[in-house]
């Protein structure tokens, strides 16, 4: 009996995490497919990019001018060792456009805008405020989580440029106006060396993806959150982990296919 009972718990947990993968997939089709509607109400929109950007511009801003000291250290004491000094500038932005600026900032995104949606998400659902809009035959989805959605696309590439363009200037901080790298070696060899599409578009092409897994797992987790304190918690610690590790996973795989072709 031990063992039935041990198969028949295996396959009820298998369920129960196949039942929420066909939900979420369901959940990611509806937002997918309400998002050129969501625009059309563009007040809400511009809402959520506001309270997702905005209020993630200083945590944005602090880290990519740190982040750019330490590559302009670093990538200097690196290069000085085969007199290749000059070509800081351009270690500093293909690092930073490439893989630093859309993984950091993304990382920083779901830890300050992810885990804001997912306990604003849960508390609505702990205060029945989405079962009273089911009530009214609103749809909570498209009146609620849509334009958060779309918000959260829109705001993590524009966060996106600001940590890359930041990190620049940290860099140039640091090499020119502090260690003394020549200022026209410095910009010369970044212009030479960065391509707008295959460095810059493929940077920003990864930003969007981050921003769609992200404001997902946000809004999920805070949509199917336990409708109690405790629950609301626990959703909040989950989203801010499983986004993390997606953004990190889906940074090789992204980088799998767009350097190594």
């Amino acid at each position: 009996m031990s063992l039935i009972n041990a198969l028949a718990d295996l396959g009820a947990a298998t369920r129960r995490v196949m039942a929420g993968w066909g939900y979420g997939a369901r959940l990611l089709a509806r937002l997918l497919a309400m998002s050129v509607p969501a625009m059309r109400r563009f007040g809400l929109v511009r809402d959520q990019v506001h309270f997702l950007g905005n209020y993630s511009l200083a945590i944005i801003t602090v880290s990519g001018l740190f982040v750019g000291f330490v590559l302009g250290l670093q990538g200097y004491y690196t290069l000085q060792r085969y007199g290749s000094a000059e070509a800081l500038g351009l270690l500093v932005a293909l690092s930073l456009v490439r893989e630093l600026g859309p993984v950091v900032a993304a990382l920083l995104f779901a830890g300050r805008a992810g885990a804001s949606l997912t306990a604003e998400i849960g508390l609505m659902r702990a205060g029945e405020q989405l079962t009273a809009l089911e009530m009214m035959a609103v749809d909570p989805v498209q009146r609620i989580l849509a334009p958060r959605f779309v918000g959260g696309v829109i705001a993590l590439p524009l966060l996106t440029a600001v940590f890359s363009a930041v990190g620049i200037l940290g860099g140039y901080a640091v090499g020119v106006l502090l260690i003394g790298v020549d200022a026209g070696s410095f910009w010369s060899q970044m212009q030479s060396g960065v391509d707008v599409f295959k460095d810059v578009g493929n940077g920003m092409v990864k930003s969007v993806v981050f921003g769609v897994a992200v404001t997902f797992i946000a809004l999920l987790q805070g949509y199917v959150a336990q409708p109690t304190p405790e629950g609301v918690a626990n959703a909040t610690t989950r989203s801010v982990v499983v986004s993390s590790l997606s953004v990190l996973g889906l940074d090789f795989i992204l980088t799998a296919m767009m350097f190594s072709i």
